[in-house]
């Protein structure tokens, strides 16, 4: 498969989406370099030539619409992800929760139907590939401290403030 990759700047730096043929999201993050993404593409997904493209489309006009304001512009943009049934469940229980209504690693794991596996909502957030489309920003530790969070807690700190508005 061939995929295609654009870098879109933001007020937190530059974005890198990848998507496949049809215009899913395989990996994005706050970078510049596409080579920090691939790596998080499942092998079974993984496209074996990526090329730049100076516009993804509707996923590009989403990334640009969501750090101008429009908090709802991701929302609708398809992901494609895949591990295990409890991963790939919770990638989808994330894309529920709201912008400006961040949820603990406790609050996700019972949302995602297993409220003792706070350990494995974590590693859903961890592992998440597609990050802003599949928001992990939005989940917090006990007592709403940060956490951890792939793109840098400067970035997490601003898509929470950005997100109460």
């Amino acid at each position: 498969m061939t995929a295609l990759y654009a870098i879109t700047d933001t007020p937190i730096g530059p974005f890198t989406t990848i998507v496949d043929d049809a215009g899913v999201v395989l990996a994005s993050g706050w970078t510049a370099t596409v080579d920090d993404l691939v790596p998080l593409v499942h092998r079974s997904l993984r496209p074996v030539d990526i090329r730049p493209a100076p516009t993804l489309g509707s996923v590009t006009k989403a990334v640009d619409e969501y750090h101008r304001g429009d908090l709802a512009a991701v929302d609708d943009v398809p992901v494609a992800q895949t591990s295990g049934e409890f991963l790939v469940h919770a990638w989808k229980i994330l894309r529920t929760v709201p912008a400006g209504s961040p949820v603990t690693y406790s609050e996700f794991a019972a949302m995602s139907g297993r409220p003792t596996a706070i350990r494995g909502a974590a590693s859903a957030c961890a592992r998440n590939a597609a990050a802003l489309f599949v928001p992990c920003h939005r989940v917090l530790r006990i007592g709403g401290a940060l956490g951890g969070f792939r793109w840098g807690l400067p970035a997490k700190e601003w898509l929470l403030a950005h997100e109460r508005g």
